[in-house]
């Protein structure tokens, strides 16, 4: 048996129940799914480079991704 995050007795995000998020510095290198979400039901994990312009969208799901300036972090 494979050990997989995500198991139904952690305490997870259902994967891109939003359609906007806040990233801060120590989320990057920034991905999506999040860490903190279940991945079995969502699409690949797929890195987004969102440093150069600060904000970045998801090509499978469309969630769009703003990074926290330093002043709001």
């Amino acid at each position: 048996m494979r050990n997989r995050p995500g198991k139904v007795e952690q305490d997870l995000q259902t994967a891109n129940a939003e359609q906007n998020y806040l990233i801060d510095q120590d989320q990057l290198p920034l991905h999506c799914p999040l860490p903190d979400m279940y991945l079995w039901n969502s699409h690949p994990k797929v890195f987004l480079p969102i440093q150069a312009t600060g904000t970045a969208k998801c090509p499978y799901c469309g969630t769009n991704y703003s990074l926290a300036s330093e002043e709001t972090s």
